[in-house]
């Protein structure tokens, strides 16, 4: 539930501010007059971003047991990539997010702002699809469904809170921390669920190794003592690992990490000295 809360409240405040900047900016410059094509551009991008997640969950009954584990692992693994591109993506963007937001509405606001439409579903719309995609990965991972969609639409809803009193100027939220701290936390997550969708490639037979364990905890952890279930819902951790999930993880959350992690000083030595807080100008 935390991860999913996490993920929920992180794409969430990204798509929030988005639509803040967005707004902001065309009531500065006087174009009111385009604001139902910015809602427009919303409204499409949440529609799609749902009709992801009910395609994910209702499109693999059916199938095979092998088909659908295939199904599972390949999207567990694009989800992990979109999730890593996102992390890396909004750690260099966080400063110079509204002045790219703004170039945009520049660029799309000839005659009636038709392609502000185009704006504001992109903008949206690429945060709606990989919280769908990576939350049905996590979910699927976990064995719940319950739980994670709380802790999912808990954090949208703080997301939404947040970016509405970023926009009235009561809140400012230093980004480049808040999308460090988090994205640290995601990588881990990340990780596990690409080793469930290597472990979902196992069954299906696509991958060798199923039955080659590097350690089985199940007795220390049962996998249905809480401990065992938060564990699983937080990190999908699996008592019973296989040696090439071992690997994976190892290598995936080892590489990454220390990317992630070299990259953030390395932005943050060549960050003005001033906070990178983020302030909607332009607000009523």
């Amino acid at each position: 539930m935390l991860a999913n809360f996490l993920i929920g409240l992180r794409e969430g405040l990204e798509a929030a501010l988005v639509v803040g900047i967005l707004i902001a900016y065309v009531i500065k410059i006087d174009r009111r007059d385009v604001l139902p094509r910015i809602w427009t551009g919303v409204g499409i991008a949440v529609a799609i971003s749902l009709a992801t997640g009910a395609v994910l969950t209702f499109g693999a009954y059916g199938l095979s047991f092998e088909a659908q584990e295939l199904i599972g692992g390949a999207l567990s693994i694009i989800a992990t990539a979109f999730v890593t591109w996102m992390i890396f993506w909004m750690l260099r963007a966080a400063r110079g997010l509204t002045k790219e937001l703004r170039s945009d509405v520049d660029s799309h606001l000839a005659g009636a702002g038709w392609g502000l439409v185009l704006v504001a579903f992109l903008s949206v719309g690429r945060e709606g699809i990989e919280t769908a995609l990576f939350i049905w990965a996590a979910v699927r991972a976990s064995g719940s469904t319950a739980l994670p969609l709380l802790g999912a639409g808990l954090g949208i809803l703080i997301a939404i809170v947040l970016g509405y009193l970023i926009y009235r100027g009561v809140v400012r939220i230093n980004l480049s921390r808040f999308f460090t701290y988090t994205g640290v936390f995601l990588i881990v997550v990340a990780g596990g669920v690409l080793a469930y969708g290597v472990h979902d490639l196992q069954e299906a037979g696509v991958l060798p190794g199923l039955t080659s364990l590097a350690f089985d905890v199940s007795a220390a952890v049962p996998p249905g003592s809480w401990y065992g279930t938060l564990l699983k819902g937080v990190f999908n951790f699996s008592p019973a690992t296989t040696w090439l999930e071992a690997i994976v993880w190892v290598a995936y959350v080892g590489t990454v990490l220390t990317l992630f992690i070299r990259s953030a000083r390395r932005h943050a030595a060549s960050s003005e000295p001033i906070a990178p807080t983020v302030q909607i100008q332009g607000a009523p």
